[in-house]
């Protein structure tokens, strides 16, 4: 009877396991089809099967010679799980721990042991199977999916405990987790062996080089190049997908540029541009690399290229049915070097560059494409790079307005103003409490005072470029009352509760004020009308003591008005200030506003200091 019950198990076994073979085999057709549904319902019946036999299986009492069969279908069904998925899930989790807790009862060690945790349990089957080593093949390869979730789950704590319990290491003298894995020596696969998937030296050689590079990645991001590149090195030489290549080559350049080598950082991104077809992030490292070398044209080039490579749709192969380094890698952070964006993103890049490099002409025709691209509405959350939240719409139209005006094309810069100013006229109720709000660092339209005031600013500065003097001081003084109305009474009080961006939008009205002052004083200036010029200008001194411009064109007009005495006293405190310790720039201002001040910025202010500073006195001379 007992010869009968042991032939009926060896014949389900052999059934059982003809099953998973045939499973596996299906799989890996599937694999090999070129036909997307196909494959896709090939791999789907496969898994259906694999979870049909695995629930048969765990049906029966946990049996030793069933189990290297079970911790196979285990693994086959996970690994094909989570490739159709492209993640991991809880349930697979529970998978694991299920077949731990099968091999534990095997050897009687129920009850409390079932409660403990994955870290527990591999602890209590790794020691199980020194008496059972028919089970250590499958065992290892099961604990290379669980390497694989944990370090998806960036869970390395546990990862590194788990690798010194395979490695036979109790000391925990290694916490270098590289290390770890390179020490792993999963046992060899049997020629009998059930088959698999992926086997666990497979599951080793993916776990390697995904660590190595997300370590690598993370050291590039945080500051450390040098140290990224010994990690960098380790994923290229090893055995690394195409995709994976292209970031390593891209970010072995961004090293090399971050350390002086831009030789050396070109040749990897050329060998990036050559090995696949994501050029998106090795183009904007060659942009970022030709900007530090100062070759504004390549660098525009290079930018360029990305927004055309970006308007391409990215077409990769079918990932195949494996735990593959893409799987277990991070999702893309906008810090990152590799991190590229979207079409939108680089075009704005790209049109911003031109207005700081002074191709105004490029630049407004840039940034009317990218107006157009963004009011289609195909990508209504607009947040470019380099960090976010970046600038927003109103931002992007007043960019854009700039570059107009630059351009020489005032009238085209107006009629954008006035789309802007249409479409933030309902807000100009609401203009004291969003300062507050502003001040407070809260996210409500925190900048929406400075986006009205800054379009009255443009507006005005279009009107003098067109010769409508008039038109042009009443914008100004339009700029002004909305910036004088909506500024917070409690000075004390709100700087207390500044946040980051309270500070920032407190700068940018100070240098918006002088901006505004500056220009209307000019204009005052222009029309022969140097007594309200210079209310204007003594009035920015004191509103932006930090805008030495305002200084240059207060003395100039005392000059002119002959009240040597004030100038004279004027030009000491610009002297003092000027040798003094220079302030920090803690917060960069809006792009718009910065191109703005550019411009009535005097050209000629080192050449009047001098010259009025021969003309003092003797005694008062330096």
């Amino acid at each position: 009877m007992s010869r009968q019950t042991t032939s009926v198990g060896s014949s389900c076994l052999d059934l059982w396991r003809e099953k998973n073979d045939r499973l596996v085999r299906q799989a890996k057709v599937a694999q090999n089809s070129g036909l997307t549904l196909r494959r896709q319902q090939l791999a789907q019946d496969a898994l259906e099967g694999l979870r049909g036999l695995l629930h048969s299986l765990q049906g029966l009492p946990a049996a030793v010679p069933v189990l290297p069969l079970e911790l196979t279908v285990i693994c086959n069904f996970i690994i094909l799980r989570a490739s159709l998925a492209q993640g991991f899930t809880e349930d697979q989790a529970q998978d694991i721990q299920r077949g731990l807790e099968r091999v534990l009862e095997t050897q009687e060690q129920r009850g409390p042991r079932l409660e403990q945790g994955l870290r527990e349990l591999w602890d209590s089957a790794l020691r199980a199977s020194c008496l059972l080593p028919e089970l250590l093949s499958a065992l290892h390869r099961l604990a290379g999916l669980q390497a694989a979730l944990w370090l998806s789950a960036d869970r390395l704590g546990d990862l590194a405990l788990l690798l010194e319990t395979l490695n036979d290491s109790q000391s925990g003298a290694s916490e270098d987790l590289l290390l770890l894995l390179k020490t792993w020596s999963p046992p060899a696969e049997e020629l009998d062996a059930p088959l698999t998937l992926q086997d666990a030296q497979g599951l080793k050689d993916v776990l390697l080089t995904a660590f190595a590079y997300r370590r690598g990645l993370q050291e590039l991001i945080t500051g450390n190049p040098e140290k990224a590149l010994s990690s960098l090195h380790e994923v290229a030489s090893g055995l690394c997908p195409r995709p994976v290549l292209v970031q390593v080559y891209t970010a072995l350049g961004s090293c090399h540029r971050k350390m002086g080598n831009p030789q050396r950082a070109l040749l990897y991104l050329v060998a990036a541009l050559k090995e696949g077809s994501a050029w998106g992030p090795p183009l904007l490292e060659a942009s970022r690399l030709y900007q530090q070398l100062g070759d504004t044209t390549a660098e525009l080039e290079s930018l360029e290229l990305l927004v055309e490579a970006l308007n391409v749709p990215y077409s990769s192969k079918a990932p195949p049915f494996l735990i593959e380094v893409e799987l277990l890698l991070p999702p893309p952070d906008l810090a990152s070097p590799l991190h590229c964006g979207t079409q939108s993103q680089a075009k704005h890049v790209l049109a911003s560059r031109c207005l700081q490099t002074g191709r105004a002409e490029d630049a407004a025709e840039h940034y009317l494409d990218l107006l157009a691209l963004l009011l289609d509405s195909s990508e209504p959350r607009f947040s470019p790079p380099p960090s976010p939240p970046g600038p927003c719409m109103p931002e992007v139209f007043l960019e854009a307005a700039v570059a107009l005006i630059q351009a020489g094309r005032a009238q085209d810069a107006l009629t954008l103003c006035e789309e802007l100013l249409s479409r933030t006229s309902s807000l100009l109720p609401k203009m004291s409490r969003l300062w507050e709000n502003a001040r407070k660092g809260t996210k409500e339209l925190p900048y929406c005072p400075l986006w009205v005031s800054a379009t009255h600013l443009l507006q005005g500065q279009a009107w003098v470029q067109l010769g409508a003097q008039k038109v042009a001081i009443s914008e100004f003084s339009r700029c002004l009352e909305l910036l004088f109305r909506t500024t917070p009474e409690e000075k004390e009080q709100g700087a207390a509760s500044n946040g980051e961006q309270g500070c920032k939008s407190d700068v940018a009205l100070q240098q918006l004020r002088a901006a505004a002052l500056i220009s209307r004083g000019l204009e005052w200036v222009a029309s022969g009308q140097d007594t309200k010029a210079l209310q204007d200008f003594l009035l920015g001194v004191q509103m932006c003591p930090g805008n030495r411009d305002t200084y240059f064109h207060l003395l100039q007009t005392l000059k002119r008005l002959d009240r040597r005495d004030e100038a004279t006293a004027l030009w000491w405190r610009l002297e003092a200030q000027t040798k003094g310790p220079q302030e920090d720039a803690t917060w960069s201002l809006p792009l718009y506003l910065e191109s703005y001040l550019s411009w009535i910025r005097p050209s000629d202010r080192d050449a009047f200091l001098e010259e009025f500073r021969t003309s003092l006195p003797k005694s008062c001379d330096l």
